[in-house]
């Protein structure tokens, strides 16, 4: 027997009904208010949510200072596209930062801009370069750390933080595509 359409899109019917209390979430809302936008049904442990804020802050601030580092030390044939490409890079890097202190100031954290822990903190190196190709193959090498871990947390937030996890999500999308960039100028190097 054939379904028609409508059968087909139609949305199986749960055998558990939504229910919503609305009066202890009202409730809940006016005792826990010091808790800012952490609810009562928030599932993750906030402690490790923002350990891992803390930590990809670091690894962006980084980033940040590696990919500046090479905008202004790029020398040599075609280093004005590449230095152009390494200050896009480090302006997008930085907008991370600041969009991971806002969450963790969000979940009722400190962001940890502390100089001296940033780089046992973050998760790539900050590696110098000697010349414009060892430059780009630090980025592309950072930028990889930066996918998957950032990939891990997304996988280890799943439902528990839908926020956080949207973030991360967002962020790995522009690493994905500096790691594309770089490649791309590695590719015109060799």
């Amino acid at each position: 027997m054939m379904k028609s359409p409508a059968a087909k899109d139609a949305v199986p019917e749960s055998s558990d009904p939504f229910v919503m209390d609305l009066q202890k979430i009202r409730e809940d809302a006016r005792k826990h208010m010091s808790d800012g936008p952490v609810t009562q049904t928030y599932g993750a442990d906030r402690n490790t949510v923002l350990k891992l804020l803390n930590d990809a802050l670091a690894t962006e601030i980084v980033c940040t200072l590696r990919y500046k580092r090479h905008y202004f030390m790029a020398k040599g044939i075609n280093s004005e596209a590449v230095a152009n490409e390494f200050a896009q890079h480090a302006t997008e890097e930085q907008e991370h930062a600041d969009r991971i202190a806002e969450r963790i100031v969000q979940l009722g954290g400190e962001p940890d801009f502390a100089p001296d822990s940033l780089k046992t903190r973050s998760h790539s190196e900050y590696q110098e370069g000697t010349d414009l190709t060892s430059m780009i193959r630090e980025n592309l090498v950072a930028e990889r750390i930066a996918i998957d871990t950032y990939r891990e947390i997304v996988r280890y937030l799943g439902q528990k933080d839908v926020t956080t996890r949207r973030l991360f999500e967002e962020i790995l999308a522009v690493e994905e595509e500096h790691a594309d960039d770089m490649a791309d100028l590695l590719q015109g190097r060799e």
